[in-house]
């Protein structure tokens, strides 16, 4: 029963960081009805941004959050009024491979900028660990959880009680009814990809304490972005947040009970499988 416990704790700690990756896709998705292929990348960049940042001047990856909020929400909304903005009304495959072009350009531009052999970093707390009762829990893990709590309470603030919340609301459920009651739809979708590429290199920081680093580490966060949006329904912010702690558990339990060879392939079974039973998500229909 403690290995057990052991196991599923871990899971939802992993869990916690891999539903903030599926919010700010969710996100997007909910607000712009476009599929962003380069989410992961900009999970990657936040971890090597997060990287430079404490080999050149030695800040810490959870005191650089801040910057790295502020960098992303001002990086998402650029790519969204040069790369997006302009195509936004042009059938979907555009959007895809214009997601997919700026994801490839982002993981050549590190794999140039920092190289191809993984990096990883270490600090005072890195192998640090908390008992609770008979189950140990990773200190770096806990702490990544406890701040993703708060950056979810933080986005659920702005989406229910600020103007700029109501704003991409309103576009998520009718864009043409919005801009009939006067709400700017361009500025919702640029804050709502701003928004939505924050909230990946923010996970990219929490993940940096635990996880070695290389340019193309983007494309598995990419899957389990989607993996995590489909498991709580397609536009569905809260539910991206079950989907993430039912991934993380589902690929721990698998890996400690099966096979850790076959860790990411757990995830794929249950993504798979809620398409063939339940393609609206495991949480109703889409919303934001």
């Amino acid at each position: 029963m403690t290995t057990f416990l052991q196991v599923f704790m871990t899971g939802i700690l992993t869990g916690g960081v891999y539903a903030l990756v599926g919010i700010g896709l969710s996100l997007i998705f909910g607000v712009m009805r476009i599929v962003n292929f380069a989410h992961g990348e900009f999970v990657a960049l936040g971890m090597y941004t997060s990287l430079l940042l404490f080999q050149s001047m030695g800040i810490d990856p959870y005191l650089a959050l801040p910057l790295i909020i502020v960098g992303g929400i001002l990086l998402g909304a650029l790519v969204e009024r040069v790369f997006i903005a302009p195509i936004i009304a042009a059938p979907e495959h555009v959007s895809i491979l214009m997601t997919v072009g700026v994801g490839l350009v982002i993981s050549n531009l590190l794999l140039f900028g920092f190289g191809a052999h993984p990096q990883s970093i270490f600090t005072w707390y890195s192998t640090k660990t908390v008992r609770v009762g008979g189950v140990t829990f990773s200190g770096p893990l806990s702490v990544s959880f406890l701040i993703t709590l708060a950056v979810i309470l933080g986005l659920y603030w702005v989406l229910t009680r600020t103007e700029i919340g109501r704003a991409m609301r309103a576009t998520a459920q009718n864009r043409d009814a919005a801009e009939l009651q006067g709400i700017n739809t361009a500025v919702a979708r640029m804050l709502a990809f701003g928004i939505g590429v924050a909230l990946a290199a923010v996970s990219g920081t929490l993940l940096l304490p635990v996880l070695y680093v290389i340019p193309t580490i983007g494309g598995v966060f990419t899957l389990k972005a989607f993996v995590v949006t489909v498991l709580g329904g397609m536009g569905n912010v809260l539910g991206a947040i079950g989907g993430g702690l039912i991934l993380g558990v589902t690929e721990s339990l698998g890996a400690a009970y099966i096979s850790s060879g076959y860790r990411d392939a757990f995830g794929l079974i249950a993504f798979l499988a809620v398409l063939l039973l339940r393609p609206a998500g495991l949480f109703g229909k889409s919303r934001v």
